[in-house]
């Protein structure tokens, strides 16, 4: 999938409360251990091979490796389960870091002495190389906890808001579902900077940018 990046904010106060990982220098080589070991996990030749590639690509200067996933909730086994063996698709996420310079922060930062990086943009690579159905691609839908909607908060003074993305595909896949932070998406046109969301018949990628709203990369 894609990546969604995030609008600049206007708050006066500094959102360092956003507890992701600080380190941008985490080495290549560590990534192979954030997969947790799930029992149906997919871990077939053509899975390994879209994740290797992507994993190949590295990181860049402001971006992390983001795990943030989360259990998804479902009432009973997907129809299709008896026919086919669900799995778990892999992914390669990725979070883009970056300062905010708010009146706040220009107060009481600067260049030498920045502030503590906020969330800017995800950057999703969902991988789905053995969909029954080609034909159909996978979507996503954003789901907010205890009846929020779009545009409240409930988050205490110095918190952010968090929603989860929800990736669907369809057999063998099982749901997806990853915690990220719930701000306005930029649909921008911008290359690097914007929503993005493609879906190549075996990886999805999602980018939503600006927050930068992310973007799911579907393969």
């Amino acid at each position: 999938m894609g990546f969604v990046p995030l609008r600049h904010r206007t708050a006066e106060k500094s959102s360092a409360a956003v507890s992701k990982p600080t380190s941008t220098n985490a080495p290549a080589t560590s990534v192979s251990t954030r997969f947790s070991s799930i029992p149906n996990e997919d871990f077939s030749q053509a899975t390994k091979a879209l994740y290797e590639r992507e994993l190949a690509k590295g990181v860049s200067e402001n971006e992390e490796i983001f795990t943030g996933e989360e259990a998804v909730s479902t009432s009973s086994q997907p129809q299709w389960a008896g026919k086919h063996r669900p799995r778990k698709p892999r992914y390669f996420n990725r979070v883009q870091m970056g300062y905010e310079w708010n009146k706040y922060n220009q107060t009481h930062y600067d260049h030498d002495n920045p502030p503590p990086k906020v969330v800017q943009g995800y950057k999703f690579n969902i991988f789905y190389p053995d969909l029954i159905d080609k034909t159909k691609a996978p979507t996503y839908r954003i789901e907010r906890e205890n009846g929020r909607k779009r545009g409240e908060s409930s988050a205490e003074a110095g918190e952010e808001d968090t929603c989860l993305i929800r990736f669907m595909a369809g057999p063998p896949y099982e749901d997806l579902a990853f915690r990220i932070v719930d701000k306005e998406w930029d649909y921008s046109a911008k290359r690097e900077r914007g929503f993005k969301s493609t879906f190549d018949k075996v990886c999805r990628t999602t980018k939503p940018l600006g927050m930068i709203p992310p973007v799911p990369h579907l393969t």
